[in-house]
């Protein structure tokens, strides 16, 4: 009866801690240890009050019979996760079900994968459970076909019964020759791939937003450092003041608050937007911020300080700032909507279409308005603004003679031409007519709305 006790007060403390995400270790577990780590200090609480418990746990139990050890903790673990695993399949029972994959490399420079199972219960809601985390010698496609599928095995489950798979988009995991999408589709064709609407435009947003190269390095030199930071804080309170007085700014809660520049990444939804957005904002600021730098810095900031003030001064920057902060604008609201958890597919696909018909319009008419909010921009900051009808010398390069052209055949032909058609490409490729075609005839079938989605004329 004590030693039942005493597991099931370990097993009540695991599954705590499990539930939380809390780490059950500690750094020093010795009794003269003033916090022995999560599992044993909450054993500890646990107990107290409770003599049934207290008078066999800890020091009360024998020393080779505590039910304390990192040995037994393991156990208790592995046996927990064997049942909710269990409970899962039981769950999807013979019923079909989708695959999501992802990998990555954890701190110990091990490729881990990790398989997540996607399945509508009994009672019609849609369900997503973590089956597992498996190691894998390498990120090849075949090798993780096969770990997905020794997974599968392992706990009872069918390649067969896979109706849909997704993955983050690397060409491993998706790529049309020999992605791990194609691989599956090879063995059951009925195994679509659909990726993650928000995750997949992001990639198309960052396919794009590389271009403009400057911006990170103008973060880093500038936002790596707290004093230069708080440097253009105060430049920019300054100006805001000033404005103010003015006229030019209205008072208000939620207005004229505090700008910074953060470090954009791969997968923050709308931070490249966002920095982008700032930038404009606080633009003079950072001006002043380059020339502190140049007059104070040491020797390396300096040298990048003067190189970054050229080039953030120059007709080439402001006009893919402006162009990018227009093409963001429209992928970037898309983005958002399309996160949300109560999105439906339908409404989802409507809105690609419509990011894609503006993206076409910006292209088609949007040219004009660009260019005036180029030029707006740099009377107000005092830089200079190219004649449209010049040739074009790129910063620090001569063209031969050969390569001449106009100024307006760079600006809207090689740049604003060909970002604006990237991104219509790269939506286009992510969000292909197949998926989008599939995904709208299933949400035909959802009961939830009497199946109003149900088109009987295209039948």
């Amino acid at each position: 009866m004590d030693y039942r006790t005493r597991l099931q007060a370990s097993i009540d403390c695991i599954r705590h801690c499990v539930r939380q995400g809390h780490a059950l270790r500690g750094h020093d577990e010795s009794e003269p240890s003033k916090n022995r780590g999560n599992f044993i200090e909450l054993l500890k609480f646990h107990a107290r009050g409770r003599q049934d418990v207290e008078r066999v746990v800890l020091k009360n139990a024998p020393k080779n019979l505590q039910m304390t050890s990192p040995d037994i903790q393991k156990d208790i673990v592995h046996a927990i996760a064997s049942e909710i695993t269990k409970g899962i399949i039981c769950d999807i029972g013979d019923d079909v079900f989708s695959i999501l994959v992802d990998e990555a490399r954890d701190t110990s420079i091990k490729e881990q994968m990790a398989i997540v199972l996607r399945y509508v219960n009994e009672e019609g809601y849609v369900m997503e459970r973590f089956l597992g985390i498996a190691h894998v010698a390498d990120t090849k496609a075949l090798t993780l076909k096969m770990e997905i599928e020794s997974m599968l095995v392992t706990n009872g489950l069918s390649l067969s019964k896979i109706r849909g798979q997704g993955y983050d988009g690397a060409s491993n995991m998706s790529g049309k020759i020999n992605g791990l999408k194609t691989l599956i589709l090879a063995e059951n064709s009925s195994a679509y791939y659909v990726h993650c609407f928000a995750h997949q435009l992001q990639l198309t947003l960052v396919a794009v937003a590389r271009h403009h190269g400057a911006v990170s390095d103008l973060i880093n030199l500038v936002g790596g450092s707290s004093k230069r930071m708080d440097k253009i804080r105060e430049c920019q309170a300054a100006k805001v003041v000033e404005a103010l007085c003015r006229g030019e700014l209205e008072t208000g809660r939620g207005l004229n608050q505090e700008l910074g520049l953060k470090r954009h990444c791969d997968t923050r939804w709308g931070s490249h937007f966002d920095t982008l957005l700032n930038l404009t904002r606080i633009y003079s600021s950072l001006i002043e911020c380059l020339d502190i730098i140049i007059w104070e810095g040491n020797s390396d900031a300096k040298a990048d300080a003067s190189c970054l003030l050229r080039l953030v001064q120059n007709f080439d920057f402001v006009f893919i700032l402006k162009m990018m902060i227009g093409v963001l604008s429209i992928t970037s609201e898309l983005s958002s909507t399309l996160q949300r958890k109560d999105q439906d597919i339908v409404n989802a696909m409507h809105l690609v279409r419509g990011a894609k018909f503006r993206l076409q319009e910006m292209r088609d008419k949007g040219w004009d308005s660009l260019l005036d909010s180029v030029f707006s921009f740099c009377n107000k900051e005092s830089l200079p603004i190219v004649n449209m009808d010049d040739l074009y010398f790129p910063l620090g390069r001569l063209r031969r003679k050969s390569e001449e052209i106009t100024n307006l055949h760079h600006y809207k032909v090689e740049l604003f031409y060909t970002i604006v058609d990237m991104q219509l490409q790269e939506l286009n490729s992510r969000f292909d007519e197949i998926n989008t075609e599939l995904l709208c005839c299933v949400a035909c079938l959802n009961p939830d709305d009497s199946f109003a989605d149900f088109d009987k004329e295209s039948c």
